[in-house]
């Protein structure tokens, strides 16, 4: 009788673990979840330090906890001691100096500045462009790397830039990795993009500048090349690498790994074109670099040989193969590889990498509770062909649970950029995941502008925004489509930024297609784009130039047929429209123009505004407003 008893209550355990599996994400649930972040090797080797950043969202705040987990795997443990137990890179090698950033008052531009008799102004002057970025408004001040005396017998400070104008780390992106020490402790290579104003704004040709402590002089060790020169890194035999873009005015340029031996420079990865390099890492022994790149829908992990500078081409070697992304490099030891791992899934973990086999293993486990009570998605390599006879990868998530004899209303997704990458990524805001638990099939098409198909796909969306990019769009939702179990009555069109821009744009166009659009800061108008935004470099190569050349057909084609603002005439469904009152990218005025449009057109919209945002959506609750207007807009609108 007990026997049974015991049978019984298992079985009810296990029907009330299934079901309770049977739970799908919510926004709630989503933002639950631990962000897991690596922070390096212990020194002895044994253990990856990692933060974990968890959200408090009655408080609208995040806080920061620190753990440390065996290279093996095992159980993590938080600690409290970091300094003690991994290196600071920012202290020099001799341990008598530390650098880090700080802003620095350079150049007069409010009231008070100009009219110290009228302190209490409130008013900025500028005679120059550069006058706003990113979110912030030009305040004079700019970030410099300092030297203080790391054992703390003195308060003296060097500034290593004293009285220029320009920022390390660079803004807005830009962090601590943008300084770092020679091996010998005798430079400090920095990143800085030297121009001011009008000329800031339509260059991208940043530099690495060595500076030496002895005779405080600085040398620009990148003359000459044109383009992002960023990410120093120095390997154990004092051999300087780097992220290199080739051409001035474009931001998404084909990144190479450069190496600088005091000599002469070599590019590693110039004769792959499918290469398009996120991060690396040098190896312990130096001759290797590790590094990560799009590939077929992915974000995988390579190794590039290095042998010194020879004029044999280096080899490279694709590590990891799977529907998944390695987000950053962490460190190594011996054999081992640490690396941040996500899929569409599973938010980023932390994993190790056999560099003989590529196999791999989890070592954190921040949300795998989370992930074991939820019906996960199916998500879908599929390849569609496109009206010029290119073959085009596109991911397809499905509900979880799905069942292809039912219909089911679908999303197209329409990502932004222009040339990001669509990979397995996991976003917090964006999440495939999150859309498919509640109910639709997401269409995520690798359209043409992005990497990991060929520089010539990536480059091809540039100056030809409403072209062939559209019709790539339209032929993914098309293929998908033709399954029975999508239902063509509940089709929706949704994207942010360059995808908030794909959407006002497919909304005049469409054909019936789409139910509802949903754009989040979406380029609406070009041409008064073109005379708000921050980053005028961007806007120059996209286009082909400014608006006013009536000789320039590539400029003229985008102000007119590819400004969405063109087609609002065949405007003719529903359409949400958000935007973030900070964002000086897209600014505020085109989702106004949007909204105004479609209003007096008549059409069913609503504008969803956050004033302390900028192009993203980072507070907490703001973010759970978001995905809750987000659903309930496809739920009134794709009945």
């Amino acid at each position: 009788m007990q026997v049974n008893k015991i049978i019984l209550w298992i079985t009810a355990m296990l029907v009330a673990s299934a079901s309770f599996a049977q739970n799908k994400m919510t926004p709630e649930l989503l933002w639950q979840l631990g962000r897991v972040g690596g922070l390096g090797i212990s020194k002895d080797g044994k253990y990856v330090l990692y933060n974990v950043i968890t959200y408090n969202m009655p408080e609208n705040t995040g806080s920061t906890k620190t753990y440390m987990v065996p290279v093996a795997g095992g159980y993590a443990v938080p600690v409290t001691n970091t300094d003690s137990l991994i290196t600071n890179d920012k202290i020099s090698s001799d341990g008598k100096y530390l650098i880090s950033n700080t802003a620095i008052k350079i150049k007069d531009n409010t009231g008070a500045d100009f009219y110290p008799s009228l302190p209490k102004s409130n008013v900025y002057i500028y005679d120059s462009l550069n006058y706003r970025h990113w979110d912030k408004w030009e305040d004079g001040k700019f970030d410099h790397v300092i030297i203080t005396n790391a054992t703390g017998n003195s308060t003296d400070t060097t500034d290593i830039m004293p009285g220029e104008a320009y920022d390390c780390p660079t803004k807005p992106m830009g962090g601590p990795a943008d300084y770092i020490w020679s091996n010998d402790g005798k430079q400090i290579v920095y990143v800085c993009k030297k121009k001011y104003g009008t000329a800031y704004t339509i260059s991208t040709n940043s530099d690495l500048y060595a500076y030496d402590i002895n005779t405080k002089k600085t040398t620009n060790l990148t003359e000459g090349m044109k383009g992002y020169d960023v990410a120093p890194s120095y390997n154990s035999k004092n051999e300087l690498a780097w992220l290199s873009m080739r051409r001035d005015g474009y931001e998404s340029d084909k990144q190479d790994i450069y190496v600088y031996n005091g000599i002469t420079k070599m590019n590693l990865t110039k004769y792959r074109d499918d290469i398009q390099v996120s991060g690396f890492k040098w190896s312990n022994d130096g001759q290797h670099i590790y590094f990560t790149s799009a590939t077929k829908g992915t974000e995988q992990l390579f190794e590039v040989n290095y042998s010194g500078l020879t004029k044999v081409p280096p080899v490279i070697h694709q590590l990891t193969n799977g529907i998944f992304d390695i987000n950053n490099i962490i460190g190594q030891v011996g054999n081992t590889l640490v690396v941040s791992r996500s899929d569409m899934n599973h938010a980023p973990e932390l994993y190790t990498v056999d560099l003989v086999n590529g196999s791999m293993q989890q070592i954190t486990h921040v949300n795998d509770s989370t992930y074991a009570t939820i019906s996960l998605s199916r998500t879908e390599r599929r390849y569609v062909q496109t009206t010029d006879g290119k073959k085009m990868l596109v991911w397809v998530i499905y509900p979880p649970n799905f069942d292809p004899t039912k219909k089911y209303p679908t999303l197209l997704y329409c990502q932004g950029g222009p040339q990001v990458s669509l990979t397995q990524f996991y976003s917090f805001r964006w999440n495939f995941q999150l859309m498919a638990a509640n109910g639709y099939i997401v269409v995520a098409p690798n359209r043409r502008g992005m990497p990991g198909f060929g520089t010539k796909w990536n480059e091809q969306i540039s100056k030809d925004w409403g072209g062939q990019v559209m019709k790539d769009y339209l032929s993914a939702i098309d293929a998908i489509s033709k399954e029975p179990y999508v239902d063509t009555s509940r089709r929706g069109c949704v994207g942010a930024s360059y995808g908030g821009y794909s959407v006002y744009y497919l909304a005049g166009i469409h054909g019936h297609r789409f139910k509802t659009f949903i754009a989040h800061d979406g380029v609406f108008d070009m041409k008064s784009m073109y005379g708000t935004t921050d980053e005028m470099w961007f806007a120059n190569w996209e286009n082909g130039g400014p608006y006013w050349d009536k000789t320039n057909p590539a400029a003229q084609r985008s102000y007119t047929l590819f400004s969405p603002s063109s087609f609002v005439d065949k405007w003719n469904a529903p359409i949400l429209i958000i935007e973030g009152g900070k964002d000086f990218r897209v600014p505020l005025e085109q989702a106004q123009q949007a909204f105004q449009a479609a209003q007096l057109r008549g059409i069913k919209s609503k504008f969803l505004y956050f004033p302390d945002e900028n192009h993203w959506v980072t507070q907490p609750q703001n973010a759970l407003v978001w995905q809750h207007e987000f659903f309930k807009w496809l739920k009134e609108t794709l009945k």
